[in-house]
């Protein structure tokens, strides 16, 4: 593996992992808290998943605008154009996910009258009435975007084992913390 490699840049790959590390919390969390009774804990439960998907479409709105002026490494020459292609693909749903999975839960509360209260103190509008039904169908597409969402991860995930330890080149080298920029 080469010394000098094009990385991403410290923002870039600062936002990445927080978001990593959020949506790793979050989806495990979601998954725990639906199957709770109710109670104050799954309240509290539900608070906290809120707080999460919030803030990650926030990281996410300021991922878009560092993308958006700060232009990302090229992929390197190696890579098969196939898999280049692949990987702009599931990239591109990833970044659409970050926005959609939190705006379907948002909508799903709204829907289902359960204000989104961001970290307790900053209460965030209702995009929709109340209205059951829509609750119900919007919770299906939340939970279903999730499933989408983890689909791409473990892609993503079995990309990069899969260029550390079978291709052996820099492509995970260019999204860990701590290197220097070519």
């Amino acid at each position: 593996m080469s010394t000098n490699v094009e990385r991403y840049t410290h923002t870039a790959i600062a936002l990445h992992w927080l978001i990593a590390l959020l949506i790793f919390i979050a989806f495990p969390l979601g998954l725990y808290m639906s199957d709770l009774k109710l109670s104050p804990t799954k309240l509290q439960l539900f608070s906290y998943h809120k707080w999460i998907g919030v803030t990650v479409f926030l990281l996410a709105v300021g991922r878009i605008v560092w993308r958006a002026t700060h232009r990302p490494p090229a992929l390197p020459d190696s890579i098969p154009r196939l898999q280049q292609f692949a990987s702009h693909i599931v990239h591109g749903f990833l970044y659409a996910l970050l926005f959609a999975v939190p705006i379907s839960g948002w909508l799903m509360s709204s829907a289902k009258g359960f204000k989104t209260v961001l970290f307790g103190i900053i209460p965030l509008p209702d995009l929709l009435e109340k209205d059951k039904e829509l609750g119900k169908l919007l919770e299906i597409v939340h939970q279903s975007l999730n499933y989408f969402l983890l689909l791409l991860v473990v892609l993503h995930v079995a990309a990069l084992i899969k260029h550390r330890f079978i291709d052996r080149d820099d492509v995970l080298t260019r999204m860990l913390p701590g290197g220097k920029h070519a």
